[in-house]
């Protein structure tokens, strides 16, 4: 058993209230988890309104599987959400 942790600082430029970062995290946290079948979650900048850090987590048989998962992860935010730039990524393997 394989679990993969993806790690994503994020900077959301013009941001200016909690409220308004929420409402542009939601549906992206949402739409990881249907798109990639994962958990998915904000764990640190909580209250600064233009950084965030989330984690996306992935439980698979294969170790490469999971790598492959997140890697993808990354590129699909990009592509997908271009209104947010992807400061930071760390993946580990557990």
């Amino acid at each position: 058993m394989a679990i993969g942790l993806l790690t994503l600082h994020i900077y959301i430029p013009g941001c200016s209230s909690l409220k308004e970062k929420r409402s542009r995290l939601k549906p992206l946290l949402a739409r990881l988890h249907r798109e990639f079948n994962i958990s998915v979650a904000e764990v640190d900048h909580n209250d600064t309104w233009q950084s965030t850090t989330i984690a996306c987590a992935v439980v698979s048989n294969d170790s490469r599987h999971a790598q492959r998962i997140l890697q993808r992860i990354g590129k699909w935010i990009e592509a997908t959400w271009p209104d947010l730039m992807i400061q930071d990524t760390h993946i580990e393997l557990i």
